[in-house]
């Protein structure tokens, strides 16, 4: 299981109370079950509409379940957002 850390932005960052957190998990869909335990209310809400960078890269439509997660990575969580 690889240790990293989940950076929240704009409306998952006040659903979820922090910027960012240690994740433990293995995939992205284990990083995001935890979150969802650790933030039940809103922030489950708010994860349903989010697109994620893992390391950088968009998890695009891959499912969550088949991205692994890296030792010291990064899982970048973003709602969706409006602008020029």
């Amino acid at each position: 299981m690889a240790k990293g850390t989940v950076r929240y932005w704009a409306a998952a960052k006040a659903a979820a109370g922090v910027a960012e957190e240690p994740y433990e998990a293995s995939t992205l869909a284990e990083a995001l079950d935890a979150a969802r335990e650790r933030h039940p209310g809103e922030l489950v809400r708010v994860l349903r509409r989010c697109s994620f960078l893992i390391d950088g890269d968009p998890v695009g439509t891959r499912g969550h379940e088949t991205v692994r997660l890296a030792e010291g990575g990064t899982v970048e969580v973003l709602p969706p957002f409006a602008g020029g």
